[in-house]
């Protein structure tokens, strides 16, 4: 006789249950679980993230940053920098899930120590001039506005030979790498490399759409490693004439490797973007959450319904991953910006929507 026939659908359940959940702990000592109790949480209809819409006032960062520079060395500290955490992943030194950002500080006579990583950098440099970055025995001169590359393994150190502090916004893959189970870093054990290479030898040998007959391409990363402001800007202005105003952008294009047409660096997509004064963009998303620098006028973004950023020169911004933003430029204004956008290209795994555009 079946002796459950009267049992109520109550008591039906939880012993149902119960047998699920001594099944759900005793196959947990054998390091599984059942899909079925996560997978609603694990293939999400839209992207699902904890990063969010965030803003730094520059002036609020260099104060900070000086006061740093009064308390610890560019070669005690290896790199002076303040992280910018994102507000929804604090305490893992992220400014979006996958990219990491923080400002550095060279004081005039400093040196930041050369050293190397697995991890690709770069450098857009907010404030100041006559710094120097030294990257594979060769020396660039730091010039506002200007985006340099630090490719991966590739030495480096940084130093001020000007009477000015230099700061520059930093930009790595490091949670790229850290998920990846990838990440070497080494010490030249002296604070400056070795220069092998005269000034401007990258740019006399790739920048001028030239190269070595023989050049085979190597790494991810551009031979370019400064993209000086004044030559970008130069390149804005002339393409305003033709007025190809994109709706959603305004005018915007990306740096690239000019020996492959891609990406200047295979992890982290850079940007640089021109709206007039007045300017209103429509909404826009995309799958890579950017970082956005203001490097002239004055402008606001409204980030989804109700985050709203009041930008101007320097100032630093997020747009979390399929989050609508909408550009408003109250002066005539340039914004670069930066996305794991090639990671996503190369997976297939990148997506636009441009909204009323």
């Amino acid at each position: 006789m079946d002796t459950n026939v009267n049992s109520a659908p109550g008591t039906q359940d939880a012993a149902v249950e119960a047998k699920r959940q001594e099944f759900y702990g005793r196959i947990g000592q054998q390091n599984l679980t059942p899909l079925w109790l996560s997978l609603a949480e694990l293939v999400t209809p839209e992207p699902r993230s904890a990063c969010r819409p965030a803003s730094w006032r520059f002036d609020e960062i260099r104060a900070a940053m000086m006061e740093a520079g009064s308390l610890i060395t560019a070669k005690e500290a290896e790199r002076r920098v303040l992280v910018l955490e994102n507000p929804g992943l604090r305490g893992q030194s992220r400014i979006t899930t996958s990219l990491y950002s923080g400002v550095q500080l060279v004081l005039p006579g400093e040196v930041a120590p050369a050293h190397r990583h697995t991890q690709t950098a770069l450098r857009f440099v907010l404030e100041g001039s006559g710094a120097y970055t030294a990257v594979n025995g060769e020396r660039t001169i730091m010039e506002e506005g200007d985006f340099i590359i630090t490719p991966p393994m590739s030495w480096h150190d940084h130093g001020n030979e000007s009477d000015r502090p230099i700061f520059w916004l930093d930009g790595l893959d490091i949670p790229v790498v850290q998920l990846l189970d990838a990440s070497f870093a080494e010490h030249l054990g002296q604070d400056e490399q070795p220069v092998t290479r005269p000034l401007g030898d990258s740019d006399a040998r790739f920048g001028a759409n030239l190269m070595p007959v023989d050049h085979k391409p190597s790494g991810g990363s551009s031979p370019v490693f400064n993209y000086p402001y004044a030559r970008t800007r130069d390149a804005l202005e002339r393409m305003r004439r033709a007025e190809a105003w994109d709706p959603c952008h305004g005018l915007k294009m990306r740096y690239t490797n000019p020996v492959t047409g891609n990406h200047a660096m295979a992890t982290m997509g850079t940007f640089i973007q021109l709206l007039p004064k007045g300017f209103s963009t429509a909404a826009y998303r995309s799958t890579d959450a950017t970082v956005f620098v203001p490097m002239e006028g004055r402008g606001r973004s409204i980030i989804g319904d109700d985050f709203v950023v009041d930008w101007g020169k320097r100032d630093v911004f997020v747009v979390p991953s399929w989050k609508k933003v909408r550009h408003e430029a109250a002066e005539e204004s340039v914004l670069f910006s930066f996305s794991d956008r090639p990671v996503q290209e190369a997976l297939h795994l990148w997506r636009e929507d441009r909204g009323n555009a």
